[in-house]
């Protein structure tokens, strides 16, 4: 069983920063892929940013050389640094993980970026 959690989301000016985090609880399971994703209102939900078992991170077009993925794999922690912000980035964030094939999500988290 596998459980996420996400923290720090919350409403910045456009230009600013975030930093989300990601809780993630298991038991003895490897993950195939970590990450992100997010929705916003009325539009699918986009990778953000995900990082697969062999170690390579793919990021959406829309966020590169602004979005930064990390993982604390000691803690279990996921992070997201998020810099220059724009109102196009509100949207809420997921914590993503899959296992095998199973795919296993957070709650969410709202980022909201006012213009």
């Amino acid at each position: 069983q596998v459980q996420l959690a996400e923290s720090g989301g919350g409403l910045v000016q456009a230009g600013g920063s975030l930093s989300l985090s990601c809780v993630v609880s298991r038991r003895g399971v490897i993950f195939n892929a970590v990450g992100w994703y997010r929705q916003a209102p009325g539009k699918q939900r986009e990778l953000v940013a995900v990082r697969t078992r062999g170690g390579s991170t793919d990021y959406a077009d829309s966020v590169k050389g602004r979005f930064t993925f990390s993982r604390d794999s000691d803690k279990d922690m996921l992070f997201l640094q998020m810099h220059s912000l724009t109102p196009e980035d509100t949207a809420v964030y997921y914590c993503y993980s899959r296992v095998g094939w199973t795919e296993y999500w957070g709650q969410g988290t709202q980022v909201t970026v006012s213009s």
